[in-house]
């Protein structure tokens, strides 16, 4: 990647929530804060292509390091498209795949130098939220802003990289767009989407830490939940969600529009599957430690 500092806006800081929920602060391609982990392990930090076999701030660290190396996390020089699925059943792959199934006509995702966009390309899609972990705050990056534009993809707020799921959403509505599958990361922001679009496909993503309270709100007004390390995921879903998908891991449809998107990215896959009916939640294998 070019060390060149002139190619940094004067004002560079991307705040992410990480591997283990650690809060790192990004600047000018360089890691300059992570905080402390609310978990020990996880299998999936494993599988990174920097694994992170026990979670500690100076390897949460290195991972972003080389993400940064790698692709050009947080950087001008971010690498925003790709094809490849790196989990599964993550939001990126549900949400690309849906696009690409005809499922959805937009998503509403969140870059880093970008904040909150509207994309209409499954590769854009994977390509951005694939690769990037929770976001809190970002800044502007023109090349990235640049690049998204240039692959049809629509910024909610360049001056500023707001991230505003709701805002997007109303963005994508005033496009012209009413099939939308957007990502949440708390429950009054999924509250508010499902009220602003009943029929958006809700994914919720980064739920580590959250609140038994919110965790039954989040249960209420999503489509898909993505369980991560809460256990208060894991006990508002039972009784309650209709497909599971993973196990160590896993993620629930908890409506039928969600169960609808899962069980048509499984049906386009090649791989064996074993089905079952059982009541969920599933706890098949290690999973990420201590549930928080």
């Amino acid at each position: 990647m070019n060390e060149d500092m002139e190619k940094w806006p004067s004002q560079d800081e991307h705040v992410i929530e990480a591997i283990g929920r650690c809060r790192v602060v990004v600047r000018c391609g360089r890691v300059v804060d992570v905080g402390p982990p609310l978990i020990a392990s996880c299998p999936l930090a494993r599988k990174f292509t920097y694994p992170v076999a026990a979670i500690a701030p100076d390897e949460v660290g290195k991972n972003i390091e080389a993400r940064v190396a790698g692709f050009g996390m947080c950087s001008p020089d971010r690498q925003l498209y790709s094809e490849g699925e790196f989990v599964g059943f993550g939001a990126s792959e549900i949400l690309s795949f849906s696009l690409g199934a005809g499922l959805l006509d937009c998503a509403v995702i969140a870059c880093e130098g970008a904040g909150s966009v509207v994309v209409s390309d499954p590769g854009l899609i994977q390509g951005i939220g694939g690769r990037m972990s929770g976001l809190v705050s970002t800044t502007p990056i023109p090349g990235v802003i640049l690049a998204i534009k240039r692959h049809g993809g629509r910024v909610l707020d360049p001056v500023h990289s707001a991230i505003d799921p709701v805002a997007a959403v109303k963005l994508a509505i005033n496009q012209g767009y009413r099939r939308v599958g957007v990502t949440v990361a708390d429950a009054d922001t999924c509250e508010r989407v499902r009220d602003l679009l009943p029929d958006a496909l809700v994914i919720t993503v980064h739920m580590t830490g959250i609140s038994p309270a919110d965790a039954v709100r989040i249960v209420a007004s999503a489509d898909i939940v993505t369980a991560c390390a809460s256990k208060a995921i894991r006990d508002a879903v039972t009784g309650k969600a209709l497909v599971q998908a993973g196990s160590a891991v896993p993620v629930f449809a908890v409506t039928k529009r969600g169960k609808t998107a899962i069980l048509a990215k499984v049906g386009a896959q090649d791989s064996p599957l074993f089905i079952r009916t059982m009541p969920l939640p599933v706890a098949w294998g290690e999973g990420p430690a201590p549930l928080v």
